[in-house]
């Protein structure tokens, strides 16, 4: 039985590797399947990972319906076993609902990847609608790590070296600086992100260049209020 399964977390945790080595699994046991993806890193019509392996893929673009798409290639004698669906995050709630559509009616497993929520901690609309009808969401075992060495679970914005939380929630990181500045992206833990503690930040304010401290008071947390005694 088909299934609609969410691949989740954050930066570097190897969402797009694992995306192309399912495919090379379902394909090296006669599966057929159609890759997709959107505003990936490396360009268009193409699904890359960091480790430098990529393949080409199709386009998503907020007009297109999988539904159609699906049953024109099946109308036409195409055969579809399984869609690999990369940056699932940036797809629409309508694309999200056509995806589980595809899955229930036409026996096609559909396996989607993507960051949970942006540099604001907000949820994508398109993750958020995966996690509400997904059959499975898993969330991979390999950890992305802070500067700090713990577990990263937060995509930090960095636009000209300091970090941000508001602008528009798609923003194509590692960008050439233009009008609106270099853009780049850091995955920080939960602790140094809610003090905008960027590596950056970390290393410019170090004792030592070659020490990353833990304890800052670049950007400290806020102190508690005062406990005053009752009369």
């Amino acid at each position: 039985m088909a299934e609609l399964v969410f691949f989740s977390g954050t930066m570097d945790c190897g969402k797009s590797t694992l995306a192309l080595q399912m495919n090379h699994n379902h394909g090296a046991r006669g599966r057929v399947g159609l890759i997709f993806t959107k505003m990936d890193r490396a360009g268009t019509n193409v699904l890359s990972s960091r480790l430098g392996l990529s393949t080409g893929a199709l386009e998503v673009r907020d007009d297109l319906d999988f539904w159609d798409a699906i049953v024109d290639r099946a109308t036409a004698g195409t055969r579809i076993d399984y869609l690999i669906c990369d940056e699932a995050q940036f797809y629409t709630c309508d694309q999200v609902e056509q995806l589980a559509r595809i899955v229930d009616e036409m026996d096609v497993d559909v396996f989607a990847f993507g960051i949970t929520a942006d540099f604001r901690t907000e949820l994508f609309p398109g993750s958020k609608r995966l996690i509400e009808l997904a059959d499975k969401v898993q969330v991979l075992q390999v950890e992305a790590l802070c500067w700090c060495g713990r577990r990263a679970t937060t995509n930090a914005r960095v636009m000209d070296g300091l970090m941000v939380v508001e602008g528009e929630q798609v923003v194509v990181g590692d960008t050439n600086p233009g009008s609106s500045g270099l853009v780049e992206y850091e995955v920080l833990c939960r602790r140094h992100y809610m003090r905008r503690m960027t590596s950056h930040a970390a290393r410019a304010a170090a004792v030592s260049p070659e020490v990353l401290p833990f304890d800052l008071d670049v950007c400290p947390v806020p102190p508690p209020l005062p406990i005053t005694q009752a009369d």
